[in-house]
């Protein structure tokens, strides 16, 4: 008399499935966190006044001004380099 073998289908196994969920898990944990402390939101820098106009001037002559430069964004302003003011003559 033969023995009758039962097939059995090939289940994939419990700790892979584990390991992928676990993994699956700290890939999404570590996405929300990486961001966590770091400014959201976009930068936008405001001069006021935009231009300034003495008229002519004589040489040699000195003259002062004030401007206001303030972050009007919901971001951090930085800067990559150190800032400067450039003068152009006859705009």
């Amino acid at each position: 008399m033969a023995k009758k073998h039962k097939q059995q289908g090939a289940a994939f196994p419990l700790p892979v499935i584990v390991l992928g969920a676990v993994l699956l898990i700290a890939a999404v944990l570590i996405m929300m966190f990486q961001n966590r402390g770091m400014p959201g939101g976009t930068p936008v820098l405001a001069v006021e006044p935009q231009s300034i106009d003495y008229g002519e001037v004589k040489l040699d002559t000195s003259l002062t001004f004030e401007i206001k430069v303030t972050n009007t964004g919901d971001g951090t302003l930085r800067f990559q380099e150190q800032p400067y003011i450039e003068i152009l003559e006859g705009c």
